[in-house]
């Protein structure tokens, strides 16, 4: 089965057994969408330049495996908080189709047709890199999504907690699954939504801190010297890591008070990425 991309990345397909491939944007468009050239970011072997296109991207999508139905897995990543915003089924069309237009896209077994995420609510997955596991049967969008990913508008399509349910029946399947960072941002968010109703609670440290901005920015400036001084001398990792967890801490208290999250500090480091720092700094004194 031969599919059809645009020119643009006709030629920068690159097939091998355990590659994984996605599109970056260059300066040109087709149509509605940016044209794109695949970037190589792991292969055992080297291509052979004398296949056709047809026939690298054939090679390549067959390198999938695919199940009876043609279908295989793909989860939706944030690029930039690594949440799982949700799982769907995707064939050959889907993946080309993401590929090209950056918008994440599946195939529905019920309607048996592709349909892209965010067609209907406007919240589409911005797909900004895509990778295959090592067994090659299920596939990883990792994209920045424009909003809410689940239809019941959730952020995302997992809340329910198996532990909750277990440990307490009554409990409300409404707790989003996260990482330790962002469990942190949500209890200090807590902690700041009480302040705001005037909620009557235990004594808390965060609160303390998030009603008293000097108190805040000394401790900010504070465990920032003490992670320093773990350099300068010369204390052990655990040390190190310790001050670091301390700065983190007080720093996104700041950020709670300023309503900046965290996701706004990654995407902006991802930016980075591509510049360099110097150039960076540079530009902020324009």
């Amino acid at each position: 089965m031969a599919i059809s991309f645009p020119h643009c990345i006709q030629t920068a397909i690159v097939p091998c057994r355990n590659v994984v491939v996605f599109p970056k944007v260059l300066n040109c468009r087709f149509g509605n969408v940016k044209k794109t050239r695949l970037q190589v970011l792991a292969c055992s072997s080297v291509a052979d330049k004398g296949l056709s296109f047809d026939k690298r991207v054939e090679t390549l999508v067959d390198s999938v495996k695919w199940d009876d139905k043609g279908l295989a897995v793909a989860i939706a990543q944030n690029v930039d908080t690594g949440a799982i915003l949700m799982q769907g089924f995707i064939n050959r069309d889907a993946l080309a189709t993401t590929i090209s237009s950056h918008k994440a896209t599946f195939y529905s077994r019920s309607r048996k047709q592709l349909w892209i995420k965010g067609e209907t609510s406007s919240n589409f997955i911005n797909v900004h890199d895509i990778f295959l596991d090592c067994d090659r049967d299920s596939i990883i969008y990792l994209g920045k999504p424009d909003g809410p990913t689940c239809h019941t508008g959730a952020e995302t399509c997992y809340f329910s907690s198996v532990s909750s349910i277990v440990e307490n029946s009554q409990a409300e399947n409404d707790i989003l699954a996260m990482t330790t960072l962002y469990s942190l941002e949500s209890t200090i968010a807590e902690r700041k939504a009480e302040i705001e109703r005037k909620t009557e609670t235990k004594a808390s440290w965060t609160k303390k801190l998030l009603l008293d901005e000097k108190l805040l920015c000394s401790k900010v400036r504070e465990e920032a010297d003490e992670l320093c001084r773990t350099l300068e001398d010369n204390e052990d990792k655990s040390r190190a890591a310790s001050e670091m967890a301390d700065v983190l801490y007080h720093s996104m208290v700041l950020l709670a008070l300023k309503d900046v999250k965290m996701e706004d500090v990654l995407e902006l480091l991802r930016k980075r990425f591509s510049k360099s720092g110097i150039e960076e700094k540079n530009s902020r004194k324009s």
